[in-house]
């Protein structure tokens, strides 16, 4: 997953909890058993949004430029 964005005027309304909700549905519909993302340290609103939502940080899966924490989660 990547480049999920909710415009600041819409943030703490519920946004980012529908989209993370729909990205896994349709991976789950796709046959995707788990949802991976990097994301920048900075970002930690975001880093939250997952952790609240059952994503785990993991060890680096890659070595993106702007990759910092890790996360996964597994879609049952």
């Amino acid at each position: 997953m990547t480049r999920v964005y909710v415009r600041p005027a819409h943030r703490g309304h519920g946004g980012g909890a529908a989209l993370l909700a729909a990205v896994a549905s349709r991976a789950r519909a796709a046959g995707a058993d788990r949802i991976r993302l990097d994301t920048r340290g900075d970002l930690v609103e975001a880093r939250a949004l997952h952790a609240r939502h059952g994503y785990r940080e993991i060890p680096a899966y890659n070595d993106g430029v702007y990759a910092e924490h890790w996360f996964e989660k597994v879609l049952s």
